[in-house]
């Protein structure tokens, strides 16, 4: 712990939080604190920015045995327990962003992950992974080239159950648009499209249910992408403005309800919170931070992630996983947080 201990949903007021024993995030009285659950082990680069962004795995058949994945952009990817606990680690290449879906094949489902692989800078790569379950593990499947420029932000989406996309965005702006099939032996990565923002983007987010994807432009807000057109355009979802979103915007995670509502939330790095927004809408809604209590808080957030479901008692409505680009000591890791704990705070 390095900071006063804030009860759980109190809104500052006045307070300035320290963020991860670093410097001092000055925080208005609307953002709430919310305080994480549990964090998972350090990743393994010390003295370096290094842990980026995560992926959730949910057990069908015992929530509570869940699977954190997170990448160390500087070695790898390890798998942690809803505990914090490390259970594996696969040494990669310079993987930056990861996503995660149960997918049908020849086989049976599958559990793939993927993640961009920005080890060479001028061309992007998509590194494909599945994941063992039982033994908690990660087993690399494919590493393909897949156009030009550094490979930055990723994720999956459903397009249906037999249209599994993978979306890799570039530093240079880029959005590749890629088609993932599974066969007998290794996957087969087909380029459909590419679209283009003037400035760096980073993180996204497919919503399954409508073909949505989002995309956040760090220095500029959130735009929107619908997939279900031929070549779909940029529409701003959320722009940065002072009390909601602050330049950096990083990672993006969804709060899916009903057919088409919910919540999109998104790391708002430059003052160390989480905005929330109406999916439908496009309203803000509130943003809130990870209370610096018996664990610490995060600052500097890259990637984040939810999912909703029952986990087990610590989460029984979803699990939120947000990076922490200091966690003291020269080390980062992931915090996890409740996302009924987080609903009530914000009055959701």
């Amino acid at each position: 712990m390095c900071g006063p201990n804030l009860s759980p949903l109190m809104t500052l007021a006045g307070l300035s939080l320290v963020a991860g024993c670093g410097e001092q995030a000055a925080l208005t009285p609307d953002i709430i604190a919310v305080p994480a659950v549990a964090e998972t082990d350090s990743v393994g680069t010390v003295g370096d920015d290094a842990a980026d962004d995560p992926a959730i795995w949910r057990n069908p058949d015992d929530p509570s045995q869940s699977l954190i994945i997170g990448t160390d952009k500087k070695a790898g990817i390890h798998i942690y327990d809803l505990q914090g606990r490390q259970m594996s680690f696969l040494a990669a290449d310079a993987v930056n962003n990861i996503d995660i879906r149960t997918v049908s094949s020849a086989a049976g489902e599958v559990i793939l992950v993927g993640a961009s692989d920005r080890s060479d800078r001028k061309q992007p790569r998509l590194a494909l992974y599945t994941l063992d379950s039982e033994n908690k593990t990660l087993n690399p499947l494919n590493n393909v080239q897949v156009g030009k420029g550094e490979a930055y932000g990723f994720c999956l989406g459903m397009m249906s159950d037999s249209d599994l996309r993978a979306f890799i965005v570039t530093k240079e702006g880029t959005i590749i648009d890629m088609s993932v099939r599974l066969s007998e032996s290794v996957p087969i990565v087909d380029v459909n499209r590419m679209f283009q923002l003037e400035t760096q983007p980073e993180g996204c987010v497919v919503d399954d249910r409508t073909g949505m994807l989002y995309v956040g432009e760090e220095n500029v807000g959130i735009w929107s992408f619908d997939l279900k057109q031929e070549q779909p355009q940029p529409v701003q979802f959320a722009i940065l403005k002072a009390g909601e979103l602050t330049a950096d915007v990083e990672g993006l995670a969804l709060a899916p309800e009903g057919d088409t509502g919910g919540y999109l939330l998104a790391s708002s790095q430059g003052d160390n919170s989480y905005a929330v927004y109406d999916l439908e809408s496009g309203k803000f809604r509130s943003r809130f931070v990870v209370e610096d209590g018996y664990i610490d808080t995060t600052s500097d957030t890259d990637g984040i992630e939810l999912i909703l479901g029952d986990f087990g008692p610590d989460y029984p409505g979803g699990v939120f996983v947000a990076q922490d680009g200091d966690n003291g000591e020269g080390t980062q890791n992931f915090k996890l947080l409740s996302w009924d704990a987080i609903r009530k705070a914000l009055n959701l």
